[in-house]
């Protein structure tokens, strides 16, 4: 596969307070173009000197992750390992990193200080969901970015109604975060896989089409949202890491 193109880097580096000036040029400017031309633009600088792509090694990740492969394999990927993952997924990591040829993966987990100071037996995910999340996730990640100036996501606008107007470029905590695949649909990313012949994640067909941390993630009936088996029961739809609160409250209250 030929490289995707983008259109060119034009933006100096900007003040913090103009960030949301920025990421609407960025939206404006590649509004209309596709996926791997926003991910292209991402890589090249387009949206900060630093670039890092988050992923959870999920249902959905190895499409992103080989787009990225095919622009550049050395690209930093972090993955936060929670402590609570299902086993699976952290084979499918290491599957995809040897298929992709990917070399900058990174896998941060908490700090074991921490998780003796606030989750000594390993419950907190019993009786405070967020704060589980806060540590185990929002935390690492907010330490693992510091020092790059954006970041991309998986995230898709199908996948949840909270993220029904996700655009190609957001505003968050002082830097850009893009995501390339805001726009596709659940059929687009099956068969760029399947033209791909990308591995799925093995849980999929066990009925998870969206998967985080074991304790909280629960098989999906057909016809419910995608993520409604994640935390199912509480009145709760994301870890955290996407809320501008992100590594802000050591309480979990923000997420």
């Amino acid at each position: 596969m030929e490289p995707a193109r983008y259109l060119g880097a034009s933006f100096s580096p900007q003040p913090v307070q103009n960030l949301e000036a920025r990421a609407q040029l960025l939206n404006e400017r590649y509004g209309d173009r596709d996926a791997q031309t926003v991910l292209a633009a991402a890589l090249a600088g387009e949206a900060g000197a630093n670039t890092a792509l988050v992923s959870s090694f999920g249902a959905d990740s190895a499409v992103l992750l080989h787009m990225a492969a095919q622009i550049d394999r050395d690209v930093t990927v972090v993955f936060i390992d929670t402590g609570k993952l299902f086993g699976e997924t952290k084979t499918y990591r290491d599957t995809l990193i040897e298929r992709l040829g990917l070399t900058g993966v990174r896998s941060i987990k908490p700090e074991v200080s921490v998780l003796k100071q606030q989750d000594p037996m390993g419950a907190l995910w019993i009786k405070d969901t967020d704060a589980c999340c806060h540590i185990r996730k929002v935390v690492p990640l907010a330490t693992a970015l510091e020092g790059f100036d954006s970041w991309i996501s998986g995230r898709k606008r199908h996948q949840a109604s909270t993220r029904a107007q996700l655009q190609w470029f957001e505003a968050e905590e002082g830097r850009i975060k893009v995501n390339p695949l805001a726009d596709w649909s659940a059929k687009q990313v099956l068969d760029y896989a399947k033209e791909h012949k990308l591995p799925p994640h093995p849980l999929v067909a066990q009925g998870y089409p969206s998967i985080g941390c074991m304790p909280c993630t629960d098989k999906v009936a057909e016809g419910e949202d995608p993520r409604s088996g994640r935390w199912r029961g509480k009145n709760k739809t994301e870890c955290g890491i996407h809320f501008p609160t992100l590594g802000k409250q050591a309480d979990g209250s923000g997420i």
